[in-house]
């Protein structure tokens, strides 16, 4: 896998030692060198789009908003948009050609909704659990948690009024830290809507015979399920201790779900139903739950 898919897979920013590890060395300096990728700063590797869209923003005399403002402030997302996502006034007047450029977003922006070429931390997160698709604002939630921004996201939970404010209260309340990446959390998303599954992103399973951190536990259900990247298993030493892990929770009575990048990010109904089928649920006669709303 190259460069640039690794790190488009990892939510368009990653480490050095990330991309190493899923190509070489060589290989991350030849994409450097070609612009495959960029530093966002000391052993930080964005996309391109990443940089681009802050340098078009800036152009136009707007600002980066929803997922390009969220990977602007260092999270990872779901997807890095093809047309960045930019904000203007309401009564900014726009070329034609500058339409075409943009996702064009209107709001009147105060100073502290702004950070730089960007809105705000706080704005950002809370119009992204807003208006993006659940599993899209749950991996930017999730990421911004991982960075720290705990308090910030329960002061977007805590202000959230009018249309769309449960919806940023759901999310929110579904936030953890503990996932590792996007791919976890569009996948434990889906497990969301599975009625009556509760998952735990990193939980520790440990007995006399193994220990194992899944990426995603239900342990009432006894059920397991890995997000696997062919990137982080290109060592033999890495594949048998995979190997030797499942086989030793499935001796220990674990059903164990494996699904790629490419079904979850691309075939999220099939995951649902193979994950609900795993469970005994007929998700034709049971209803969905809506997520818990925070109080």
């Amino acid at each position: 896998m190259d460069v640039q898919t690794v790190i488009e897979r990892l939510g368009g920013l990653a480490t050095r030692a990330d991309l190493v590890r899923a190509t070489s060395r060589a290989d991350v300096d030849r994409a450097l060198a070609a612009g495959a990728v960029s530093r966002a700063g000391q052993g930080r590797y964005a996309s391109p789009g990443t940089d681009d869209a802050a340098a078009l923003a800036f152009g136009l005399n707007g600002h980066l908003s929803l997922t390009n403002a969220a990977l602007h402030h260092g999270w990872e997302v779901k997807t890095v948009p093809q047309v960045p996502h930019v904000v203007f006034p309401r009564k900014r007047k726009l070329s034609d050609v500058a339409r075409r450029q943009v996702v064009v977003h209107r709001a009147d922006l105060g100073s502290d909704d702004v950070s730089g070429i960007a809105t705000s931390r706080e704005l950002t997160l809370q119009q992204c659990l807003r208006s993006l698709p659940d599993d899209e604002a749950l991996a930017i939630a999730d990421s911004a948690l991982r960075h720290g921004e705990i308090a910030t996201l329960r002061r977007v939970m805590a202000s959230a009024r009018g249309a769309g404010s449960a919806k940023v209260r759901r999310i929110g309340a579904q936030a953890d830290a503990r996932a590792a990446n996007p791919f976890e959390s569009v996948t434990r998303a889906i497990c969301l809507q599975v009625p009556g599954l509760q998952v735990t992103p990193q939980l520790v399973l440990s007995t006399d015979h193994y220990w194992a951190c899944p990426d995603l536990v239900d342990r009432d259900r006894r059920l397991v399920i890995e997000c696997e990247s062919y990137q982080w298993h290109g060592d033999r030493a890495g594949f048998l201790k995979d190997v030797r892990r499942y086989t030793l929770l499935a001796a220990d009575r674990w059903v164990i779900l494996r699904f790629t990048w490419d079904d979850v990010m691309m075939r999220p109904d099939w995951v649902r139903e193979v994950i609900a089928r795993a469970i005994g649920v007929d998700t034709r006669t049971e209803v969905r739950p809506a997520w818990p709303v925070a109080a």
